[in-house]
């Protein structure tokens, strides 16, 4: 996502866009250096300048760097109902019931992220339904998954060791 994409969201003033978009940055900045009670800051006042999908999701993600999965998934709802094209969230759900142990529940999230109109990393969701179902044993959908995966990255390097480390239990 760049600036274009910011100020081409919803509506509002290009001032305030332009604003909400360096706050989205600096809570990034702050949110990779590990200062991320000063991202959920800077992301929720981005959210009040002009709300985007990204500001919500990324959001979440720091929540969910933070331990608080309840309110990353929180946030990632927010996000859909912003932009229900947008894959991340629908992604990022699921990998957040992964973490919580609910494997099932996780499964229609990362079906709904592969069919996501706007999604700059479309692999992830079939590396993370690859997961699923090799956790609950289903071993050829796994493989499939991360055939898949690869299919959309062919330079995807988790998926590669999935991949390679599933195939090689089975021989």
């Amino acid at each position: 996502m760049d600036l274009q994409d910011f100020l081409l969201q919803g509506e509002g003033s290009e001032e305030d866009k332009k604003e909400a978009w360096n706050l989205f940055l600096r809570a990034y900045e702050h949110q990779m250096k590990g200062d991320l009670e000063e991202a959920v800051r800077l992301y929720k006042k981005s959210i009040e300048t002009h709300p985007t999908a990204e500001a919500y999701t990324f959001l979440g993600w720091t929540y969910s760097f933070m331990g608080r999965l309840d309110e990353a998934i929180e946030e990632c709802h927010k996000a859909i109902a912003q932009d229900p094209d947008f894959g991340n969230p629908y992604n990022d759900i699921g990998a957040y019931l992964i973490e919580k142990g609910q494997f099932d529940e996780a499964i229609p999230w990362f079906e709904k992220a592969m069919q996501a109109k706007r999604y700059e990393s479309p692999a992830f969701p079939h590396l993370n339904l690859g997961r699923v179902y090799e956790r609950k044993g289903r071993w050829t959908d796994a493989i499939e998954c991360y055939k898949r995966a690869l299919t959309l990255n062919p330079n995807y390097a988790l998926a590669k060791r999935a991949l390679g480390r599933l195939i090689g239990m089975m021989n």
